[in-house]
């Protein structure tokens, strides 16, 4: 199974705001900076984390992004699940559907791995991907200028 970019980006976001030091306050713009990835792709991220109740964003002076209390116990299983939809592993239908659809036992057994994807990543939150050694090196990524 592979990740979209858009659930990259924001466990991405999800992992610096992690590890933000006290009274550190990071805007999208330098987060996507120190992931050295285009601002607005990050700003879609952070909005869909913001929905979630994963993060706050304060704007103005003073303003920034911040993790959340429940963003900082989220289960890494829920939250891709979440980013990810349910969507199926493989596509049996749409504009030129599988001859094999109906009398198929792969979708089903792919279904069941995706599952125990996401549940194997169920137990860990946030703060135990963040632990050492990550969070040292997150904390030396500097903002680039994102575009």
């Amino acid at each position: 199974m592979r990740l979209t970019k858009f659930s990259d980006l924001a466990l991405r976001a999800v992992m610096r705001l992690a590890v933000a030091r006290d009274g550190e306050s990071l805007t999208t713009r330098e987060v996507a900076g120190a992931m050295d990835v285009p601002y607005a792709h990050m700003a879609k991220a952070v909005a869909r984390l913001q929905h979630l109740g994963v993060l706050e964003a304060r704007r103005g002076r003073g303003g920034g992004l911040e993790l959340t209390g429940f963003g900082r116990g989220a289960s890494i299983g829920w939250l891709l699940r979440e980013l990810e939809g349910e969507e199926e592993v493989v596509a049996c239908e749409g504009d030129t559907p599988c001859p094999l659809r109906g009398a198929c036992r792969l979708r089903g057994a792919l279904r069941v791995a995706q599952q125990a994807f996401y549940s194997s990543l169920d137990p860990l939150t946030v703060s135990d991907i963040v632990s050492s050694p990550t969070g040292p090196v997150l904390l030396t990524l500097t903002g680039r200028d994102a575009a």
